[in-house]
């Protein structure tokens, strides 16, 4: 893996954070884990998914409410992946790891890969995040231009435009190239994938092949390849734009900061923990309803900060993390709501789509 070495001497920022936030579960007497409230959101949502596909299945509906039933599929699916599959694959859901481990396959269900999802989210994410040439998730060039020091297109003048039909179609991409790509390659945009244990092997093609039976030849079989391809197609129209907005809503705002990898041992003059709150952002935190649908991730600070804590202590431990932060003068993003993230989501693209003084095409 490429180094990159942060300057944790610099002060005891993240030790008195995590001193403050252990002492807060200490105090409380209950695990970081997940509780009831994460338990009763796993039962509600996979039971819906199961509950619209059957019922889609069943080729009862007019096709208007096929098609919303198809939509609102794809939303629960997303749903799922930021409730259930992110803090299972974090290891966070339960103090049970085979749980942890089976629940993290429901990635696998929503069509991607949860050995390669670990390594690209978990490790070249949370660790290098913000950092061109390193963190995956900037790495769409040269479709869109997600940092300063990205090569500029002029096509991106207008990427804060056509972006949303990118994420449109990102789910598409995820389940048929991109995972593919990873594997084939045994690379995650510049880090390495080491190896793949045979087990992992067998769940890859099993579950790719489970997902082409349960997506599309049961549908096809039920309701018909015209009803099917439409129904298919809105799934994954909603849940990528679902997922690809709630992710970038955290570092792809106004404020946030990025790095950029320039050499194998690039030296960032900032503790760990303090370039995690620098490059992230948290929205709509009052939002009930938001935290409850996009499992917590509005409050990606603090998961940035204890990915090995589950969601459903994010807001509680976002009060100690604000204190922290005002007291070490360390800046602490937030927008107040969903729709100012929008709006600062596209700024922020529109101003990375923008001609440089100095730029060679």
């Amino acid at each position: 893996m490429p180094k990159v070495t942060f300057n944790n001497r610099k002060g005891n920022f993240y030790e008195t954070l995590k001193n403050a936030v252990d002492t807060y579960f200490q105090e409380k007497k209950i695990a970081k884990t997940g509780d009831w409230r994460l338990f009763s959101k796993t039962i509600i949502l996979i039971g819906s998914a199961i509950g619209i596909y059957i019922l889609l299945l069943s080729n009862i509906l007019p096709a208007w409410a096929g098609m919303l039933g198809s939509a609102m599929l794809g939303f629960v699916l997303a749903t799922i992946g930021f409730n259930v599959m992110h803090d299972a694959n974090h290891g966070s859901y339960s103090k049970n790891k085979t749980l942890n481990e089976i629940l993290g396959l429901t990635m696998n269900a929503l069509g991607g890969n949860a050995f390669i999802w670990k390594i690209k989210h978990n490790i070249t994410h949370h660790t290098y995040t913000n950092i061109d040439g390193l963190d995956d998730d900037i790495a769409k060039s040269p479709l869109i231009r997600m940092a300063s020091t990205q090569v500029w297109k002029p096509a991106h003048r207008f990427q804060h435009i056509y972006v949303f039909f990118l994420y449109a179609i990102s789910s598409f991409a995820w389940v048929f190239l991109t995972d593919m790509q990873k594997y084939f390659k045994r690379k995650i945009h510049n880090s390495p994938i080491s190896k793949i244990p045979l087990k992992e092997h067998i769940i890859f093609w099993l579950s790719k092949i489970l997902y082409v039976v349960f997506y599309v030849a049961i549908p096809v079989y039920f309701v018909g390849w015209g009803a099917w391809l439409v129904g298919f197609s809105l799934m994954h129209i909603v849940m990528g734009v679902t997922l690809s907005l709630t992710f970038q809503l955290a570092h792809m705002v106004e404020e946030v900061e990025h790095e950029h990898f320039v050499a194998e041992n690039t030296y960032i003059d900032a503790e760990w923990a303090e370039h995690q709150v620098r490059t992230t952002a948290n929205f709509a935190p009052q939002s009930r309803l938001i935290s409850w649908l996009v499992g917590g991730l509005n409050f990606q600070i603090e998961h940035h900060l204890f990915p090995r804590i589950s969601h459903v202590h994010y807001p509680a431990i976002s009060k100690i993390v604000k204190e922290v932060c005002e007291s070490y003068n360390v800046p602490y993003y937030e927008a107040p709501t969903l729709w100012h993230a929008i709006v600062s989501h596209i700024k922020t693209m529109k101003a990375f789509g923008q001609k440089p003084m100095l730029v060679s095409c």
